[in-house]
């Protein structure tokens, strides 16, 4: 008699899932395709970062021939009442110093209150950079009041090279409130035009650049000389201005500054 076979349950099941392989393989393409973004969002940002650097260097640049400009460009023809100091006797005197590294005057415009506030005396002087690298400009502002208010940056009396008595100003001193306009810089330094009227009427007139100003009134113009310690084409870059002076009386023949 045949027997029967019994069915013979499947012992081999199909299963659905990835090898350990396959699993590295994934992994691996998902790593580079993330190193890929990361760097390229990483250059990105740099590429980004170096533009802004760049465009506030510029303006920084054009800001600064601005701000310059308008600050001298309303300079006043004002007095000085210097108090006795020692053997000093008390005196009048017009108030603008002229020297290569320093310069003071009073304007109209200021940093703080632009063109809308009281009359500043402005120190304008050359020091030099971080770590000695270069120089570097920089301003003061204090509020002018008056003959008195300008007085009280003399500092006596002092003979200059032919050995007349001069009032000098006592020198700039820079602190914690001092302004840097430009850093960075090869060298800085001021010039003084002083116009000349020749004898001969069709000859015109002789412009001559001082170094020091030691006249009674304000020179034609002024011009600051500036180059960066780190040339760079690709930015806008400080260089030589001149700023006209459009008001040149004497303080001391009329009322004005009073």
């Amino acid at each position: 008699m045949k027997e029967v076979e019994k069915p013979r349950s499947r012992e081999c099941r199909s299963e659905a899932g990835v090898t350990l392989m396959e699993l590295l393989i994934a992994v691996t393409l998902v790593a580079l395709l993330a190193t890929g973004m990361l760097l390229a969002l990483r250059v990105g940002l740099s590429a980004m970062d170096k533009s802004n650097a760049r465009l506030m260097a510029n303006r920084r640049a054009a800001s600064v021939e601005r701000i310059v400009e308008s600050e001298i460009g309303g300079i006043m023809p004002v007095k000085a009442q210097c108090l006795p100091t020692g053997e000093s006797p008390s005196l009048t005197i017009p108030f603008f110093q002229g020297d290569p590294q320093a310069m003071r005057l009073v304007s109209s415009y200021s940093l703080q209150q632009a063109s809308r506030g009281l009359p500043m005396v402005l120190e304008f002087h050359v020091i030099s950079g971080e770590e000695g690298r270069g120089v570097r400009l920089v301003v003061n502002e204090h509020i002018y009041t008056g003959p008195l208010a300008a007085g009280a940056f003399c500092a006596g009396q002092a003979p200059d090279q032919m050995g007349i008595l001069q009032h000098v100003l006592l020198p700039i001193e820079t602190g914690a409130s001092s302004f840097v306009l430009a850093d960075k810089l090869a060298y800085c330094r001021f010039g003084y035009r002083f116009v000349a009227a020749q004898q001969n009427p069709l000859a015109g007139v002789a412009a001559i650049w001082m170094p020091h100003w030691a006249k009674p009134f304000l020179p034609n113009a002024i011009r600051i000389e500036m180059a960066p310690l780190d040339p760079d084409s690709a930015r806008v870059q400080l260089v030589t201005f001149t700023i006209p002076v459009h008001v040149t009386r004497d303080p001391m023949k009329d009322d004005y500054g009073r």
